[in-house]
């Protein structure tokens, strides 16, 4: 890559000579031809109207806090007596300075807009008597957390400065105090409700989202903290699915539709149990939405039976299809195999078993059961492997160490460890390669029996079977959720001590989950294999600097450009319809300070 240079480009057009200014660098390409790629382009200096060699444009002039028009002309050339407002430019001591992030951040900015969560937190994030804007600095978190998640001191010290979001927000300050940051969090939580019911407006005025079919799960967020905590702190410890069982945590509870858009969520003690979380989202939907006619789609382990009892029992009936435990399908097995099949779709087949005021559909998917194989085919391959690879050792392996090694080996497979039997030496002096192992071949032939087969319980005794296995398979979209929040939206690690910023944070994390599944709602119509991350990431591309040029009279003026978007970028944005904004205006200012006008770039 070359050293950025100024670039004329003439265009002869209706017999006059146009000339366009853009800095371009020289970069090779695959083939090992060197070509010119433009950096920014910064118009029309020349205007042949007048002369060839004088251009006159407006610009912001910071001495007298307004636009004036100013006319260019290159310093070997003498200003006309007739022209009031001009300035001589060194065209060739230009300098590009301060690159930032711009595309990635305009794209939230937009998405945010969309939302219209400008509107909703005016109405209740009122800027300080000191003038601190509430709203556009949780804006700032929520993008922060969507684009490059960390601490807020790490926001506060280095990402802020890395950004165009001063521009694009019109928060011209060259750090953001981190006070500030912790203090909007303090004024969120009360407002969690009313946000639930913006944002299902939102999306059903923007894809058409509707809320009879309800995805419900939860999952837990650990801490690196020690207890004891204050009476009634929510920090427990508790059954963990992140295999942190000696770290306290908290519990969220989400409900999503379908396509993935959030309804509610609530954070909960890390202790408490799956099954007591039902009732009170039951209540807390009915309460935002309206006592509707819904399906609600869980998996085993949440409801009871006196949840499912009342669920049947409410007038009028709530819906459910739920998965069930393994012990119910064992139960069952038996009248299971005297039932016919049917088919409900292409690889898929169906039993029914009507029982009381419900139906257990039993459901074979080829698809599910190649996939489920596979995968334990797999990991059983690469635990013999492993397990081999101990037995082959040269050197001499303690009992101790042979043990800590088959738990390292048992961790890494999971269940699939239980299909084969170990039998270690017993004497702790024993050389431990003499360990052995075999296939248990019952429990093997149990699971291929049992691979890509679900046994689902409903009251939906009249819905096509091809329908409940399409709703269940949709949860796999909260499972989706979940994984956005913990590793793209990096939830944790949490930074805060006081359990009301810890919720706010997960509040944070739960707005920019929103601004996620909203951009995968626009391209879910274009391409529905496209992320967003990987939409966010090319649009991160898309710089910004600040081209600088030296005057006559010792100002500077100053073009404060983003790169031009590359082919692939321009492709998106006519996909989903969207339109960059128009590069703001050169600036003229005494050199070395840089004053920003007020208004932000829309």
């Amino acid at each position: 890559m070359g050293k950025p240079f100024l670039h004329a480009h003439h265009r002869f057009k209706d017999g006059k000579d146009h000339c366009y200014w853009s800095i371009a660098e020289k970069v090779r390409t695959p083939h090992g031809d060197w070509v010119q790629r433009p950096i920014l382009y910064l118009g029309e200096i020349n205007d042949s109207q007048k002369a060839a060699w004088i251009k006159t444009i407006e610009v912001f002039d910071t001495d007298r806090q307004a636009f004036t028009q100013l006319a260019l002309f290159a310093p070997q050339r003498q200003v006309p007596v007739h022209v009031a407002e001009a300035v001589q430019v060194r065209l060739s001591e230009f300098s590009l300075e301060r690159p930032r992030q711009w595309g990635a951040c305009w794209v939230a900015c937009l998405l945010w807009q969309q939302l219209q969560l400008d509107a909703f937190w005016a109405e209740r994030l009122a800027a300080s008597r000191e003038g601190t804007d509430w709203k556009t600095i949780l804006q700032v978190l929520t993008i922060y957390r969507l684009l490059d998640p960390g601490s807020e001191w790490r926001l506060h010290r280095q990402w802020w400065a890395s950004t165009s979001l001063d521009e694009l927000l019109g928060l011209h300050l060259p750090v953001l105090d981190k006070d500030c940051l912790y203090r909007t969090l303090d004024r969120l939580l009360e407002h969690r409700d009313a946000l639930f019911k913006h944002l299902q407006s939102r999306w059903q005025d923007l894809f058409g989202a509707k809320v009879d079919v309800l995805l419900y799960d939860l999952t837990s967020t650990y801490f690196e903290s020690d207890p004891p905590f204050p009476e009634g702190d929510k920090r427990r410890f508790g059954y963990s699915r992140d295999k942190r069982s000696d770290c306290v945590q908290v519990i969220i509870a989400l409900i999503v539709t379908p396509e993935g858009y959030p309804l509610a969520y609530e954070v909960l003690p890390g202790n408490t149990s799956d099954k007591t979380t039902l009732k009170t989202f039951l209540q807390k939907i009915e309460t935002l939405y309206g006592k509707l006619n819904r399906v609600w789609v869980m998996d085993r382990g949440i409801p009871t039976e006196a949840a499912l009892e009342e669920m049947r029992a409410s007038d009028p009936p709530i819906q459910y299809l739920v998965g069930t435990p393994k012990g119910r399908l064992i139960k069952l097995e038996r009248q299971l195999l005297e039932l016919p099949w049917h088919s409900a779709r292409p690889q898929v087949r169906v039993k029914l078993l009507p029982q009381d005021k419900e139906l257990y559909v039993f459901i074979e998917s080829q698809d599910r059961l190649q996939k489920e194989r596979s995968i334990r085919l797999r990991k059983l391959r690469e635990l013999i492997k492993r397990l081999k690879t101990l037995q082959q050792r040269k050197q001499k392996l303690a009992r101790d160490q042979l043990l800590l090694a088959l738990g390292q080996a048992k961790e890494q497979a999971g269940r699939v460890f239980d299909l084969l039997d170990i039998q270690c030496p017993e004497d702790a002096q024993a050389d431990a390669r003499t360990f052995t192992f075999g296939l248990r071949r019952s429990k093997y032939r149990l699971w291929r029996r049992r691979e890509g087969r679900y046994l689902l319980r409903t009251n939906l005794t009249d819905t096509d079977p091809k329908l409940l296995w399409e709703y269940y398979l949709q949860l796999v979209e909260i499972e989706g959720a979940f994984k956005l929040l913990k590793d793209d939206l990096a939830v944790r690690p949490i930074y805060h001590h006081k359990e009301s910023r810890i919720e706010a944070h997960i509040f944070v994390a739960f707005m920019a989950y929103c601004l996620s599944v909203t951009l995968r709602g626009h391209l879910r119509k274009l391409a529905s294999g496209l992320t967003s991350r990987a939409v966010l990431e090319k649009f991160a591309a898309i710089q910004m600097v600040d081209a600088h040029f030296p005057t006559s009279d010792g100002r500077e003026l100053v073009f404060r450009r983003y790169t031009q978007p590359e082919k692939d970028q321009k492709i998106l944005l006519a996909q989903l319809g969207w339109e960059l904004p128009e590069q703001a205006p050169p600036r003229i200012t005494a050199q070395g300070r840089l004053e920003e006008p007020t208004q932000p770039m829309n």
